[in-house]
């Protein structure tokens, strides 16, 4: 992501939005016992599209802001939030996901670390909350958020379109060149 006064503008916007909707809209509805978390999703996607460092930022600056809103042990979420989007952007820069389909594992993967990061966090505090229900509502949580992942994550790429570097989506689609027809068996051959 290229850092510019825009990039930035997005970023935040795009924080305070999820923010807001994952607090005041989203906590109310439950799906199968669970709530789907627009929070991590948002971190995964930034990780997916601009790298660890912006993704970390972002992860940071949505919990705090959670943390505060909630009322919460402030700084708790943050630091969950900061080590899965640096963790989640890493991947994205050494391994160079570049499948359509990528957001999907990405965002179970990103819940997952999560609910499990926030669990360590919680359990390291002296506030023991975990029992059977809590890895009910994890599973569900990560299932849901793996169903949206794809719409969420293209809304988040056309948000930070313009800031972006390069689209690791369409990396892929250019490194496969103009599509052949034809018959499968005769595909590259001068006829």
């Amino acid at each position: 992501m290229i850092p510019t006064a825009g990039a930035v503008g997005r970023v935040a916007g795009l924080v305070v939005v999820v923010t807001v909707l994952q607090v005041a809209g989203l906590s109310s509805l439950r799906v199968f016992g669970a709530t789907p978390d627009l929070v991590p999703l948002v971190v995964g996607a930034l990780a997916l599209f601009a790298g660890s460092v912006p993704s970390a930022l972002t992860g940071f600056s949505i919990g705090l802001l959670i943390d505060l809103l909630l009322g919460q042990s402030v700084g708790a979420s943050a630091l969950v939030l900061t080590l899965v989007g640096y963790a989640a952007g890493r991947y994205r820069d050494v391994r160079d996901p570049a499948h359509g389909l990528v957001p999907i594992p990405y965002a179970a993967a990103v819940t997952a670390g999560y609910w499990v990061g926030l669990a360590a966090v919680s359990f390291l505090l002296d506030r023991p909350s975990i029992s059977p229900f809590v890895l009910r509502e994890m599973l569900v949580t990560v299932l849901l958020n793996a169903a949206l992942a794809l719409p969420v994550f293209a809304l988040v790429r056309r948000v930070l379109r313009p800031s972006l570097r390069e689209d690791p989506l369409e990396r892929q689609r250019r490194r496969r060149g103009p599509r052949e027809t034809g018959p499968l068996g005769l595909r590259g051959l001068e006829v």
